[in-house]
């Protein structure tokens, strides 16, 4: 047996172990390859993929060293005894060979190599191979079943017919909107039960936007009781213990810059069963510089999410949205709750295209009433906002989850300017994203861009498009290079005679549906 101890790593979710090339327990010079271990000195197993060192000063030879994801899950004091024995291939990774050669897997399958991604046993580097492989084609009946392995046993019971949810793919077109929406409904009577998620590939999620005005870090106990009591709670979907699988790929999809439409249909709609959800809006915002870029690829996504909802047994609504620029005014948590606050108090300065779509998905939401007729939500939602109900709502969310400490918008700032005068004829999605996270919005709170222009404004030469704000002093020098080189916006100036033109794949014809 070898001698605990704790490395304070941090291996981007990866389970690592470190041993000495002297190792007393077994020869770790024999070990040519990344090699995959079992540790074990109580009830609870780890897996985790072995590194080998000749320093002494990081592990002794009589010791087994676990970064801090392996060592958080073994749950064993530092200095405990634990046997290691080395894990053979799994026999998972013969389906994902099978699913690179062009094959489609079945449940069983999928549910096998979830549970092996769940228990640790695949690095990210397999994980990224089923990703990439899995991606490459899947069937409408194949994301089903992927979406089946995904949800497993475990799900959240209300005993309720209804209990709705509202979801954006968008990123910087949708972020926000759920919180309005969340209010709204919760006002109406609906109960909603919102799982959210923090950062994944924007600068911000709705739990991160959220959690500015309070804790979103709820056990299930609370977020039923919550629930129950409130008619609503929101809550990061990590703290309930759910969505383990599709919260371990996503981390590596980021790394890896590669995300499918048929993954995003498996891992939202599993997540949204696993939470309870009945019935829920599904919002595909369509833009040149969005996740979505057309009316195809739009259409292509909703009907796959038609189909694995009509066969889960989950009412999904989906609808399509214009995602053409951000939504609001703010992107990066601060930004974004201070928008969401505006429109709940009714302020004459809350963005317009913010409260609209706002409106629009509440009603979709509101509509699964039997007693609205097709067509009535809308009307009332608006009715609900006017009153001041939504924002006597969001209070009492606030107060009930525990209202958390303002965090201060950063005070570093640059302003960036037009160069011309002209008309806003483009705004890229994804470069404002982009920018917002250099400027630290995924790390902080308060960084993030204040948006002063959208498109079809007419600016002179010197406006300020928009105001970067960041807390620390690299990452604003990170986003200072970043928005020389490109900041996001194509104003085209009066005397400019050509026609402007686009990049390619400009198919982004569609209309919004009708509410």
């Amino acid at each position: 047996m070898l001698i605990l101890k704790h490395l304070p790593i941090s291996s981007f979710n990866e389970n690592i172990a470190y041993v000495h090339k002297n190792c007393i327990y077994f020869d770790a010079k024999d070990i040519k390859t990344l090699a995959k271990v079992e540790i074990y000195g109580s009830s609870r197993r780890v897996f985790a993929f072995l590194q080998v060192t000749e320093d002494e000063r990081i592990v002794r030879p009589s010791e087994l060293a676990l970064n801090n994801e392996a060592f958080n899950n073994i749950n064993l004091p530092v200095g405990a005894k634990v046997t290691v024995s080395q894990v053979l291939s799994l026999p998972s990774t013969v389906s994902i060979k099978r699913k690179m050669l062009g094959n489609i897997l079945s449940y069983g399958e999928y549910e096998l190599i979830f549970h092996d991604i769940i228990s640790r046993r695949y690095s990210n580097m397999e994980i990224a191979a089923f990703l990439v492989a899995s991606g490459s084609f899947m069937s409408p009946p194949e994301v089903l079943s992927m979406t089946e392995a995904m949800v497993g046993e475990k799900r959240i019971s209300w005993g309720k017919d209804i209990v709705v949810d509202s979801h954006s793919i968008g990123g910087v077109p949708g972020n926000k909107v759920d919180l309005i929406v969340m209010a709204i409904t919760a006002a109406y009577g609906l109960p909603m039960a919102k799982t959210s998620s923090r950062s994944l590939t924007s600068a911000t999620g709705v739990a991160d936007v959220m959690s500015v005005l309070c804790n979103v870090d709820l056990d299930e106990t609370t977020f039923k009781k919550l629930v129950r009591d409130n008619n609503v709670a929101v809550a990061n979907f990590e703290s309930l213990g759910i969505a383990e699988a599709s919260n371990i790929m996503g981390a590596v999809e980021r790394n890896i810059g590669v995300t499918q439409f048929e993954h995003i249909a498996a891992a939202i709609l599993s997540l949204k069963i696993e939470a309870g959800i009945t019935h829920l809006v599904f919002d595909i915002p369509v833009g040149l510089y969005s996740r979505v870029r057309n009316a195809g690829e739009a259409l292509h996504l909703k009907k796959l999410i038609e189909y694995v909802g009509d066969m889960m047994s989950i009412d999904v609504d989906v609808v399509i949205t214009d995602g053409s620029e951000p939504i609001g005014a703010g992107v990066g948590a601060v930004l974004e709750a201070r928008d969401v606050m505006k429109v709940l108090l009714n302020k004459d300065d809350a963005p317009d295209d913010l409260r609209e779509k706002a409106l629009f998905i509440a009603g979709r939401v509101l509509e699964f009433d039997p007693k609205l007729r097709g067509g009535q939500g809308r009307r009332v939602a608006e009715e609900i906002l006017n009153s001041g109900r939504a924002l006597e709502m969001m209070n009492k969310i606030i107060h009930s989850q525990g209202k958390s400490s303002q965090p201060q918008l950063g005070h570093l700032t640059k302003d960036i300017i037009s160069t011309i005068s002209g008309t806003v004829k483009n705004i890229d999605n994804e470069r404002i994203n982009a920018i917002a996270v250099l400027a630290g919005a995924n790390k902080y709170k308060g960084a993030g861009l204040d948006l002063f222009k959208k498109i079809g404004d007419y600016v002179e030469e010197g406006d300020v498009l928009y105001k970067v704000h960041s807390i620390n002093s690299t990452d604003f020098a990170f986003v200072n290079s970043a928005v020389e080189d490109y900041d996001g916006y194509a104003v085209v100036s009066d005397d400019f005679d050509g026609d402007y033109e686009e990049d390619e794949d400009t198919d982004n014809d569609f209309e919004e549906e009708d509410e």
